[in-house]
């Protein structure tokens, strides 16, 4: 890895067929087509376990990206920010999800998390599985899932568990994904701030709390999770050759 890679302790995941190209100012995070039979994974991250995350508020994100088509035209999905990866490798059990970032899925992934917003897409996100008024609802939510089929309710109750899972998004026009743009995330303790190009995406009034990890990734998966309690996890094939470039990378104390 070159000294010049700007961040600190950075691990490069290569899975299958991914590709991670180093330089100067960044890297290149590529999959070339596939099948789609077996898992594969570009990424570049700063933790090897739970115990490695070391980013908490207040810190800032800067970096310029750009992907290799547009969001309408990618296919598994890609992102960088904060999270605490829920399935470590290395690592028996499993944590309770929480993420900081840009975040991109193409269907079949469906995962309407926020009320009003489609489940797929280039976002700007938050959510976090850890908040005490999350684990105070676990005992209702089998109810939930199922009063929630009905669509009028669903309007009703899902702010509820949206709120207790700290969920805050902001869909981002497809063609942002296929240009190079400047990307921010300002994390603070009571408020997560996201900007494209200094201007303000999405505005999350909410507190993360405890330590994450910097990731950036392209990946061939899917994920359906919804509201009603459909949950559906795979592989997609990669028709044609993607990726995801991101350059100029600061994470930066305030």
């Amino acid at each position: 890895m070159p000294e010049q890679f700007p961040i600190p302790n950075a691990i490069i995941t290569e899975v299958g067929d991914g590709k991670v190209r180093l330089s100067e100012h960044g890297a290149q995070l590529s999959l070339p087509p596939l099948q789609g039979e077996t898992y594969h994974n570009a990424q570049i991250s700063d933790y090897g376990r739970a115990r490695d995350f070391r980013h908490q508020p207040p810190l800032k994100l800067h970096l310029r990206a750009h992907a290799s088509d547009t969001a309408d035209n990618l296919r598994g999905t890609a992102g960088f920010g904060f999270w605490n990866h829920p399935f470590a490798p290395n690592e028996r059990g499993w944590r309770l999800p929480a993420a900081v970032w840009f975040f991109f899925s193409a269907p079949p992934s469906n995962m309407p998390l926020a009320l009003n917003v489609r489940g797929y897409g280039w976002k700007a996100a938050t959510f976090d599985a850890r908040r005490s008024l999350f684990y105070s609802l676990l005992p209702l939510a089998p109810l939930g899932v199922l009063l929630m089929r009905a669509q009028r309710l669903y309007h009703r109750l899902w702010p509820i568990g949206q709120r207790a899972l700290g969920v805050h998004e902001a869909l981002l026009p497809s063609h942002y994904l296929a240009e190079s743009h400047s990307y921010t995330i300002t994390w603070l303790p009571q408020r997560v701030i996201f900007t494209v190009d200094e201007q303000t995406v999405l505005e999350a009034e909410v507190q993360i709390r405890g330590a994450l990890g910097f990731v950036a990734w392209m990946d061939n998966q899917y994920a359906v999770v919804t509201p009603q309690g459909r949950f559906r996890f795979g592989l997609v094939p990669i028709e044609q050759a993607q990726s995801l470039t991101i350059e100029h990378i600061t994470i930066e104390r305030l």
